[in-house]
């Protein structure tokens, strides 16, 4: 008897424009989220949410899970899309499908589940930071069977916010010296990454430049931020391999 397997169904959740520079490269943010957390027979649909478009109510049902990507945008803004993006994460978090959120998506999905963000109390955190998971205090399956993982991992970060407080229910399983949410989890379906997995150092430079021109951080502040990525490399086999155990387990 043969047994057809189901394909695996996940959606981006685009909540930033593309740069010309990633549309260049990488053919979009799209293609970099999917060779990130992607895997071979699996379905990725792009639905840009910071340009109003939105997976129908009637068919979340059909997806295994969704990440929200970073953004330039306030996770605490009162735009319209992204008060639709908090009505649509309440409602994944009703159905118990894993949602995936990074920076923004890590920012939008604390205060759509109740906690509360804002600045950074201490201002930008802008290239590589060493980030300490708790792991013998995260019961979380997902982590279970990454012990080869280390307890401190190197991830690129780029945001002025930060999660000043977690959800209800919700559990801090790591931090920085700079921020003190890096990570929250709420059960085994919500996952909040502060910092970004699926960048690349070039992607961030030019980023970091971007921000340079418009005057949104100085340029000795650019210069410091760009030194920080000469001297590690980003740990992203580990953290891709956390993101795809969380997804996918």
């Amino acid at each position: 008897m043969k047994v057809e397997l189901r394909e695996r169904r996940y959606a981006l959740l685009l909540a930033a424009r593309d740069s010309e520079y990633v549309k260049e490269v990488y053919g979009g943010y799209f293609n970099v989220f999917v060779a990130t957390f992607g895997e071979e027979g699996e379905r990725w649909d792009l639905f840009r949410v910071v340009e109003g478009e939105f997976p129908n109510m009637n068919e979340l049902h059909k997806y295994d899970g969704f990440v929200v990507s970073g953004s330039p945008y306030d996770a605490y803004g009162d735009d319209l899309w992204i008060l639709k993006l908090c009505f649509l994460l309440q409602t994944l978090d009703v159905m118990e499908k894993k949602v995936l959120g990074i920076c923004f998506g890590h920012q939008v999905l604390c205060r759509s589940l109740g906690g509360k963000v804002g600045k950074s109390y201490s201002g930008w955190d802008i290239g590589l930071r060493k980030v300490k998971i708790a792991k013998d205090l995260s019961p979380f399956s997902f982590l279970q069977g990454l012990d080869d993982i280390p307890t401190t991992l190197s991830i690129i970060e780029c945001h002025q916010d930060e999660v000043w407080e977690v959800p209800l229910g919700a559990k801090v399983i790591a931090f920085s010296d700079k921020t003190g949410v890096e990570m929250f989890a709420i059960g085994e379906h919500i996952l909040g990454i502060q910092g970004h997995p699926e960048y690349t150092k070039d992607i961030l430079c030019n980023l970091i430049d971007r921000l340079s021109n418009n005057n949104l951080i100085e340029m000795g502040f650019a210069d410091d931020a760009k030194s920080t990525l000469k001297l590690a490399e980003p740990d992203r086999m580990s953290w891709e391999r956390i993101c795809k155990s969380f997804l996918k387990g």
